[in-house]
């Protein structure tokens, strides 16, 4: 027979978390309120949960789930002790998260990269990490560069990055479509600490992402059409496919192209044409920056 674990005891514990708590620390606005801590409500909201279930959990009516005590760690700010101690009263088995190291890229991969020189194109790896990218796609998404590697995600640039926001004629059905793929990866992964780092920093700072996250939509998002309107050569609807890398690494290529003769496929030539006369965008994560800018363990707590 499983433990059943000390569901009161967790419920307990729970509550006083939520009570040490303040909006601000977990990036809610924080307004004046007459009990200290979150709400409910807010915690809620944070983890992905109903309020119903967190009232369960905390009133010790219902048993924890390891995904659920994953998603509360986060919300709450728990450290390895904390998590390490709800897991135990929840008679769940707790590993310290162990980060793996980052992806390499394959070379003959690197230069089909570099040889489609008017075609965007990315490499994605775990949790749609961006691995590689080419000039083109550079100059079609963003400069990115300027994020360390440990920024560098699909999904968290198409929510924090500015540019790749207005880039989206619906950047809303763009955002859906990415948080269902990344929910689709996270099913083969659960465990993953960057995984969990990802989401909760996305579900704090974007309550659209909470919302989408929540409703637990999946998708491969292997093909489709992508519609954006670019600063530099206007509006492009280009087809876009994913490629799945032959090496059983789970990495895929992201290849964004336009039938010949269309303004499209126009406006594909004109932009890389004008990267060619501004070198320096594609190259894989690897690779050190060349203008001086320091790497991940500098920049990391810069960004938002």
């Amino acid at each position: 027979m499983e433990p059943t674990g000390r569901p009161k005891e967790l419920g307990d514990f729970l509550k006083a978390r939520r009570a040490q708590l303040t909006p601000g620390e977990v990036g809610l606005p924080d307004t004046r309120r007459r009990v200290a801590g979150l709400r409910r409500e807010e915690v809620a909201q944070l983890a992905a949960i109903s309020v119903d279930y967190l009232t369960r959990l905390e009133q010790g009516r219902v048993q924890a789930s390891a995904s659920v005590l994953a998603t509360l760690a986060k919300a709450l700010r728990l450290s390895d002790d904390q998590q390490a101690y709800v897991y135990e009263l929840a008679a769940k088995p707790f590993r310290r998260p162990r980060r793996r190291p980052g992806e390499k890229l394959r070379p003959a991969m690197k230069r089909l990269l570099d040889q489609l020189a008017e075609t965007p194109a990315m490499v994605l790896g775990r949790r749609l990490d961006i691995v590689a990218w080419n000039d083109s796609a550079a100059a079609l998404f963003t400069d990115f560069s300027r994020y360390p590697a440990a920024r560098r995600n699909y999904v968290y640039l198409l929510f924090a990055d500015a540019a790749m926001r207005a880039l989206h004629v619906s950047w809303e059905e763009a955002a859906r479509t990415a948080v269902a793929a990344l929910h689709l990866e996270a099913a083969q992964d659960p465990d993953a600490p960057e995984l969990a780092d990802l989401v909760g920093e996305l579900a704090v700072h974007h309550p659209e992402f909470r919302t989408w996250w929540a409703a637990h939509h999946v998708t491969s998002a292997a093909f489709g059409v992508k519609r954006y309107r670019h600063p530099v050569v206007g509006n492009l609807a280009l087809d876009c496919d994913m490629w799945e890398s032959p090496d059983g690494s789970g990495q895929r290529l992201m290849v964004l192209t336009a039938e010949p003769g269309s303004a499209s496929h126009e406006a594909l030539r004109i932009l890389a044409s004008w990267t060619a006369e501004s070198p320096g965008g594609g190259r894989d994560a690897g690779e050190g920056r060349a203008d001086g800018v320091p790497e991940v363990g500098d920049l990391d707590a810069q960004l938002p």
